[in-house]
């Protein structure tokens, strides 16, 4: 296990599952974009590299854990959604990013997880999203089930908060193969005071990290991909430097 302390951000190298076990409660909020596991209807399919099933070539580098049927993701998600969810304050938020051949699963996860679901956030990608054969209708969507630990207060500085958000992916702006545009996580993170600690349990590129930190917040974030850790602890001090 590798750890990395950057300004306010304290990142891990390794398993979540490994080192969520390790850490105090103590957060605000749990922000996250686990692998998903989908992509393809047969096993040789969902074997298949990250960047072979949802791009179709290879610009990114590959991810582990994008290959898991739907029985043993469902059973891991717990795993790391029972870790994740006992180390987020009584009234954090708990929000987790998914596709649409996984949303029934996340919904269960995300309950058997510890959290209370409160509803689901559509992420539209634009036309710009791919596009299937003209038979099909676009999916240009991807969700986030979102919900609370316990009780949910009234927030002190705004809300509510928009129900779906738009904001196309620009590829000349992505660090990872699935990274989320910083401007749709400052969007999602809105509810959180400028002041939260938000944990992010598979950080990728970070994007959770940037607004965070940028409005003076503290972010805890763990990859197990060596070379996408790389990437956070670079882009990180990027941001802060930036932000000076």
């Amino acid at each position: 296990m590798q750890i990395q302390t950057i300004g306010n951000a304290t990142l891990y190298c390794g398993d979540a599952l490994e080192i969520l076990p390790t850490l105090t409660p103590m957060y605000d909020a749990l922000v996250t974009d686990p692998p998903y596991s989908s992509g393809g209807l047969h096993a040789s399919a969902r074997t298949a590299s990250p960047g072979a099933k949802y791009m179709g070539h290879q610009h990114y580098a590959d991810f582990s854990g994008d290959n898991r049927d739907a029985r043993s993701w469902a059973f891991w998600s717990v795993l790391w959604m029972n870790q994740a969810s006992r180390l987020i304050k009584p009234g954090g938020y708990v929000m987790v990013f998914t596709d649409w051949r996984q949303l029934p699963a996340t919904t269960d996860v995300f309950q058997a997880g510890g959290a209370i679901w409160r509803g689901i956030i559509p992420w539209d990608k634009t036309l710009s999203s791919r596009a299937p054969h003209t038979g099909y209708f676009r999916h240009q969507c991807e969700y986030v089930v979102w919900g609370s630990i316990g009780a949910l207060g009234k927030c002190a500085h705004g809300g509510p908060f928009p129900g779906l958000m738009t904001q196309r992916v620009i590829p000349a702006q992505k660090l990872h193969l699935t990274g989320k545009p910083v401007p749709l996580m400052n969007m999602l993170t809105g509810p959180l005071a400028n002041d939260a600690h938000v944990l992010d349990p598979f950080m990728g590129s970070a994007s959770t990290a940037i607004p965070i930190l940028k409005r003076g917040g503290s972010f805890t974030g763990i990859e197990l991909s060596q070379e996408y850790f790389d990437i956070a602890c670079a882009r990180i001090e990027q941001a802060l430097n930036e932000n000076r």
